[in-house]
């Protein structure tokens, strides 16, 4: 039988913003920090929000390249495919974490009475799909 696909329940997405970049080879250092993006080929930058109605979740998916996530509002757990606790990492509002892409995850809204609301920056190859849904990997009981 064939494994099926997880789709978003209470989940809304919108493109904030959308671009190709060429082949990037950036560095940047201040200080002690620095920054580095390389590379090979052209690449998409996408900007979303995507907002959680109580009890919402993206179905179990993976992007196919790195995303930077902030939380603008009320609290959303992710959830990793390959962990086999299935341990939640629970981010509140003001929070921002990384999904470093080609990782299977669920993020939800796991409060009966509040919306939440995250902003990602996802870097991907140009013309790849934003989202690969996946089936559940069977380390969570939902």
């Amino acid at each position: 039988m064939p494994a099926l696909a997880t789709p978003p329940v209470g989940v809304t997405t919108e493109i904030l913003g959308a671009g190709t970049f060429e082949e990037l080879d950036v560095s940047a250092k201040t200080g002690e920090w620095k920054a580095r993006i390389d590379t090979k080929g052209e690449s998409d930058l996408v900007v979303v929000r995507v907002t959680f109605q109580p009890g919402g979740h993206t179905g179990w998916h993976s992007h196919p390249g790195p995303s930077l996530l902030m939380v603008m509002s009320g609290t959303v757990t992710e959830y990793e495919g390959d962990d086999p606790s299935c341990a939640p990492l629970v981010h509140p509002a003001g929070t921002t974490f990384v999904d470093p892409g080609n990782n299977v995850h669920l993020v939800k809204n796991e409060s009966t009475t509040d919306q939440a609301v995250m902003v990602a920056v996802g870097l991907i190859p140009a013309g790849a799909p934003r989202r690969i849904d996946a089936p559940n990997p069977g380390n969570c009981p939902f």
